[in-house]
């Protein structure tokens, strides 16, 4: 079955405590080189048919209204998993 993935992130604007608690952490942990960090959702929606352009934009329609709060984030990306 065909997978559509559908990545969500805050918008540049809204803080993300995940993202800097995890940033944080990062170099107390060893890991160095790393300047910032935020944290968004991923989505993945396994549809019935093939996937086809009107379903892509049905699916991002469905992103924007449901999967994702429009005044805090973004929908970064839509796309069929390979």
């Amino acid at each position: 079955m065909p997978r559509i993935v559908v990545e969500v992130m805050p918008k540049p604007e809204i803080l993300d405590p995940q993202g800097k608690a995890v940033n944080g952490a990062l170099p107390r942990l060893g890991f160095t080189g790393i300047s910032q960090v935020r944290q968004g959702k991923r989505f993945e929606l396994t549809v019935d048919g093939p996937v086809t352009e009107d379903l892509l934009a049905e699916v991002r329609r469905a992103a924007e209204t449901v999967l994702s709060n429009p005044v805090i984030e973004d929908v970064v990306r839509v796309a069929e998993e390979a």
